[in-house]
């Protein structure tokens, strides 16, 4: 079974999510680490919402393009958290939300 159609997507949900899950560590060390809770949590969301969407386009899920579309709106949320924060990690994540959910509307047939 091919999944070309998916390829391009499933590379940038990868990624979004390593990037997602680099960030969330980082906080953690992060001095003002208490004030770092909604970007941690809402990056643990995005990447584990980035990986659920691998899986489903790898098996050719009927479910892979809805669910490509709602994660464009998770990704666009983590973006936006991100871009509030000045550390580097944060500024890498935000840019990979950006990608993957410009990505994810764009495979999904999704017009922002």
């Amino acid at each position: 079974m091919s999944h070309d159609k998916f390829k391009s997507c499933i590379e940038v949900c990868i990624e979004c999510a390593q990037a997602c899950e680099h960030c969330a560590d980082a906080c953690l060390s992060e001095s003002h680490v208490a004030k770092m809770t909604n970007c941690i949590r809402t990056d643990r969301d995005c990447a584990s919402l980035c990986l659920t969407a691998v899986a489903l386009m790898s098996r050719d899920s009927q479910f892979a393009t809805q669910f490509c579309a709602m994660l464009a709106d998770v990704c666009e949320a983590c973006a936006k958290e991100c871009e509030q924060h000045e550390m580097q990690h944060c500024q890498e994540c935000a840019t990979a939300c950006n990608k993957c959910a410009a990505e994810c509307r764009d495979m999904a047939g999704v017009k922002s």
